[in-house]
């Protein structure tokens, strides 16, 4: 009951104001530490300090609640920070409808949805942009957090989200072995997740493609379902000197944008709906 209730608090309302969110509480702390972050293993002690003072009150309200009458209902109201579906369609939606007004709009909209530079992208690469980041985040904001909760509890999706979080911040290649442990720890939690979303996206006759357009990309991860959405899109997703998914298709149209947030959408509430079934 508590994942049904957190998806429908999502489908109706969203996100929850910053000043209440725990995303924005953790990437308060990861700002904080950065700069105390020296190497490696004083990366690997600030992550795992963080990790404890996020997840572990997490993992106790989780046992104070579960016994409770309507401790379920409280425990939907403290998931739904932990996973967005909601703002992800959204905000790609929003791309669409900023290309219409001019391809300068559309760039700085994107901006607020990927991490790469925007500004010299074509109207067709900022497409392929944002259909990327809503594949990635099928797993990332969706996906992973549930399976961790049902797996570990509202620990388990704090704990991940944290994780997430930490990789969007410190994980950078250019950070070196700063970030090193937050990316590796990122990897090694989506491991499942990404290769779940990419099943879960592609047809199931497009299979035996998947895992060699996946591998095109240097994530160990984040190809499964970026490439999944490409094979089902029958469009062709890219990085400019990087990669390209399905090379041989055509860059997507407004409408396949549109029908990735459809697929997507879909996909999602359905996925966490039978999760939130099982669990009940």
């Amino acid at each position: 009951m508590s994942l049904l209730l957190a998806l429908l608090l999502d489908a109706l309302f969203g996100e929850p104001p910053s000043r209440l969110h725990p995303v924005v509480l953790m990437g308060r702390y990861l700002g904080w530490a950065w700069p105390r972050v020296r190497g490696f293993w004083s990366g690997a002690f600030y992550w795992t300090l963080g990790a404890i003072l996020f997840a572990l009150p997490a993992f106790l309200l989780d046992l104070l609640l579960r016994p409770l009458a309507w401790g379920w209902a409280l425990l939907g109201l403290l998931l739904k920070p932990l996973f967005s579906l909601r703002m992800l369609l959204s905000e790609v939606l929003a791309v669409e409808r900023a290309l219409g007004e001019g391809l300068e709009a559309g760039q700085n909209r994107l901006g607020r949805i990927v991490s790469r530079k925007t500004a010299d992208l074509s109207p067709e690469e900022v497409r392929e942009a944002a259909l990327e980041s809503l594949a990635e985040n099928l797993s990332d904001s969706l996906l992973a957090p549930l399976l961790y909760f049902a797996l570990l509890g509202l620990g388990g999706a704090a704990l991940y989200r944290y994780a997430n979080t930490a990789d969007a911040m410190w994980g950078y290649p250019e950070h070196g072995e700063r970030g090193a442990f937050a990316a590796r720890a990122d990897d090694l939690l989506n491991l499942l997740p990404a290769r779940l979303a990419g099943l879960l996206l592609c047809p199931p006759r497009l299979w035996p493609r998947l895992p060699g357009e996946a591998r095109k990309t240097p994530s160990p991860n984040a190809g499964y379902p970026m490439a999944a959405l490409a094979l089902r899109l029958g469009v062709r997703l890219r990085k400019r000197g990087a990669y390209a998914l399905n090379p041989l298709a055509p860059s997507p149209t407004p409408r396949d944008l549109r029908r990735g947030v459809w697929l997507v959408g879909g996909l999602g509430y359905a996925f966490g709906g039978l999760l939130g079934v099982a669990l009940w």
